[in-house]
């Protein structure tokens, strides 16, 4: 009331209708702005909603089969190397003021680059060895007789008992953890003008390129691919026993030849001793004469220290498969049978087997060892016997002054 008395009837009208005023849109942009609160709820609603957040479909990556996810080993790569190129001099001359003739003052270039393999313990396979490698190039000279930097080394890592073959020759054996190799030289650096510098020409123009880096093709090939190679015929049922005895995962089905590239297994025991079991592709009868999966796969086995024979029980005559297996391994490699091996009769679950494995322990003086890896049956015998072949192989390299190959 006591405003009252200072304002007029009038100045009080016109604040009343200040108070009651609203801004007034175009009915274009009220559409705009009821569009935008509907999106702001819906946001609101997308993060803040439990149902409305169950209710969303999350986008499922395409199943991918356990054949195309399985890593396979790889014992043996083909290997081009090239090294890097020297870098080129540079034709200059010094520039300075009230120095009329500074000079020349060309710098070389750099060297290339070298390839160099090196031997890594932590390194188990040759998969992770590219086709191709080429080393760093040197930079170009500059003025001021700035030599350019060299190219950096292209180190690749390959496990330990590499062996290097160029032509058909070892060239290299990385035995020891750490050890090197030279695979491919960088090129020289090119020669600056200032090199040319003589007491005859004192303002030389000739500048020369960098020499391209060596190139070699080289076979890496392991010595040791693993421990023990399980060597049978197709559907033997080697991937089913690499699966019951490690966390290996190689593809298993009921068809030939289902395996096409060797996988390793590890085996633990308590005193943290690791066996390395491969499962090597079926060979059949001729594969010494390359018929097929060919000679490429009774290389694997000549890569493993010690062989244990799977037979088919279920099949008749099980012992003419142990006598064929020999006789192919023999003619690839004399001598390659007669390794430390043993003889594991696989499908003892199924009703003919067991009348099998009587017969196959007449014609066989070897020790066989019945099991099934479907059923997990008898497997106890089978890892105690690889353990005993394990320590007389770690004994022999120990008594001959080698060290062992360890996982």
């Amino acid at each position: 009331m006591l405003g009252s008395k200072f304002l007029s009837s009038r100045t009080w009208a016109l604040l009343d209708g200040l108070r009651q005023w609203r801004p007034v849109y175009s009915p274009l942009i009220q559409i705009c702005l009821l569009q935008q609160q509907v999106k702001s709820c819906q946001r609101i609603l997308s993060t803040s909603c439990a149902k409305c957040v169950k209710n969303q479909r999350l986008k499922q990556k395409r199943a991918i089969s356990e054949k195309k996810l399985t890593r396979y080993f790889v014992d043996h790569r083909k290997v081009c190397v090239i090294g890097g190129h020297g870098g080129q001099g540079i034709n200059s001359f010094h520039s300075e003021p009230r120095k009329e003739f500074g000079g020349p003052d060309g710098g070389n270039g750099g060297d290339g680059g070298h390839v160099i393999l090196k031997a890594d313990q932590q390194i188990k396979s040759l998969a992770s060895v590219l086709p191709f490698y080429r080393g760093f190039d040197g930079e170009r000279g500059r003025s001021k007789d700035c030599y350019g930097a060299n190219g950096g080394y292209m180190y690749i890592k390959v496990p330990v008992g590499t062996l290097v073959k160029e032509d058909g020759k070892t060239v290299a054996d990385l035995a020891q953890h750490g050890e090197e190799y030279v695979a491919a030289y960088g090129g020289t650096g090119g020669k600056g003008n200032r090199f040319f510098l003589s007491n005859e020409n004192r303002a030389p123009m000739t500048a020369t390129l960098g020499e391209s880096g060596q190139e070699r093709v080289l076979h890496l090939e392991l010595k040791t691919m693993a421990h023990a190679g399980l060597v049978g015929f197709p559907n033997a049922g080697k991937s089913s026993l690499l699966r019951a005895i490690s966390n290996a995962k190689p593809a298993v089905a009921p068809y030939p030849f289902t395996t096409l590239n060797p996988h390793v297994g590890i085996v633990h025991y308590q005193d943290y001793e690791q066996v390395a079991v491969a499962d090597v592709p079926g060979i059949i009868r001729g594969a010494h004469l390359n018929r097929g999966l060919g000679l490429a796969f009774l290389r694997h086995i000549e890569h493993c220290r010690f062989l244990l024979f799977v037979v088919d029980l279920s099949v008749s005559e099980p012992w003419i498969q142990l006598q064929d297996l020999k006789y192919e391994l023999e003619q690839y490699e004399e001598g390659l049978s007669k390794r430390p091996h043993a003889v594991i009769g696989n499908k003892i679950d199924l009703p003919q087997s067991k009348a099998n494995l009587l017969f196959l322990k007449e014609r066989v003086e070897q020790r066989v060892i019945p099991l099934s890896a479907l059923t997990g049956d008898n497997l106890e015998e089978l890892l105690l016997h690889l353990r005993d072949l394990y320590d007389a192989y770690v004994n022999t390299e120990q008594s001959r002054r080698q060290n062992p190959v360890k996982w």
